[in-house]
C-alpha cells in the first residue's frame, strides 16, 4: 500500500540542551547513519541539522539544534539563537541531560527559559547507562520539580537502551499527515555541506586543542565525474599563520591523515568512491564574515 493511502503521521522533534548532552548521538542512533557530527567536545553542532526516519506509519523529523550555552563571540551567539529559533519549528520540544551533568547552572538557564515561554517539553536523561539508577531516578525528580515536563525517558544513545520507548511516543503524538520527505531521505543537508561536517569533526578529533573552535570548513565544489567517483574540493579557513601549520603539519602529515580519514568515512557514509582535496587558507577574523553565516543558515545579527 503506498504511503499516502494508509494512516500516517509526521512532525518535528526539537532536541535542544547543554553542549554535549548527546543530541546528536540519539539522532544518529534513529536514523541509523550519521547526520550530525558527534565529538566528545562541546559545541560541534553549529547549525539545526535535520535527521530524518519512520517508526511504524509515522515519519519523525529530529532538529538537531547547537549546545545551549553562555556566548561570548558572534559565533555563539548565532549558535545559541538557532538553538532557540529551532524550537519554535518543532511539534514537540524535547531537552536533554546528560546524567553525569547532573542539574547543573545551564541547564537551570535552559528550563528557567522554557517557563518564561510557557514551552511545552519531554524530558530525556541521556548517558544512564553511566550513573547508577538511584541516582538517575533523584535527579529525574529534582529536575523535574523545577518544571512539570510532559513525559520523562531514561536513554543512553550509547547503547541504545530506552530509546525505543522515547521513539515509540513521540511517533504517537505526532501530527496525522502525510509524510514530508521521501521515505529512504535522512537529512536535507547537501551533501557537499555533509562532507565539510565530517571534515570538522575529523579535525576535532585530530587537534587535540581549542584550535577546532578558531576555525571554519567549507565546501568548494562536489562534482560527479564520469567515472561516477566524486570530486569534493573543501576549504579550511584560520584565523592565523601558525593555525595554518598546525593543521598541516610536520611534512603535511596532519592534513593528509584528517584528509584520509574523513573520505574513508564518506565513501562509508554515501557508498560512493570519494576524491577528497582539502585546503587550509588563512583568513582573519572570519568569525565576523556574514558570508560564513548565511552559508550555514546562522543569523549573523543574532
Amino acid at each position: 500500500m503506498e504511503q499516502s493511502e494508509k494512516h500516517t503521521r509526521a512532525g518535528f522533534v526539537s532536541l535542544i540542551g547543554a553542549p554535549n548532552a548527546g543530541k546528536s548521538s540519539i539522532i544518529n542512533h534513529f536514523v541509523g547513519s550519521k547526520v550530525s557530527i558527534v565529538s566528545h567536545k562541546a559545541q560541534t553542532t553549529r547549525m539545526v541539522v535535520k535527521g530524518i526516519g519512520i517508526y511504524n506509519d509515522t515519519q519523525i523529523i529530529f532538529l538537531d539544534t547547537p549546545g545551549i550555552f553562555t556566548p561570548k563571540r558572534r559565533l555563539d551567539r548565532a549558535m545559541v539563537s538557532a538553538a532557540w529559533e529551532g524550537m519554535k519549528d518543532a511539534d514537540i520540544t524535547v531537552l536533554v541531560i546528560d546524567c553525569k551533568r547532573g542539574f547543573d547552572a545551564q541547564n537551570q538557564e535552559i528550563i528557567k527559559k522554557l517557563q518564561d515561554n510557557q514551552t511545552k517539553a519531554l524530558l530525556v536523561l541521556n548517558k544512564t547507562d553511566l550513573l547508577q539508577k538511584e541516582k538517575c531516578l533523584a535527579l529525574s525528580a529534582e529536575i523535574n520539580r523545577a518544571y512539570a515536563f510532559e513525559e520523562t525517558f531514561f536513554v543512553s544513545a550509547q547503547t541504545g537502551d530506552g530509546l525505543n520507548d522515547f521513539y515509540a511516543y513521540l511517533a504517537n503524538h505526532l501530527p496525522v499527515s502525510p509524510w514530508f520527505y521521501p521515505q529512504e531521505q535522512m537529512s536535507d543537508m547537501p551533501l557537499k555541506l555533509l562532507a565539510a561536517e565530517v571534515v570538522r569533526e575529523r579535525l576535532f578529533v585530530y587537534l587535540k586543542d581549542e584550535l577546532p573552535y578558531a576555525l571554519t570548513v567549507e565546501p568548494e565544489t562536489w562534482e560527479r565525474r564520469e567515472d561516477g567517483s566524486v570530486r569534493a574540493d573543501i576549504t579550511i579557513y584560520v584565523e592565523r599563520t601558525n593555525q595554518k601549520i598546525i593543521i598541516l603539519g610536520k611534512g603535511g602529515q596532519m592534513i593528509k591523515k584528517i584528509g584520509s580519514s574523513a573520505r574513508q568515512e564518506l565513501e562509508e557514509m554515501l557508498e560512493d568512491r570519494i576524491h577528497l582535496f582539502l585546503f587550509v587558507k588563512v583568513r582573519e577574523n572570519w568569525g565576523d564574515d556574514p558570508a560564513r553565516y548565511s552559508l550555514w543558515g546562522l543569523n549573523y545579527k543574532a
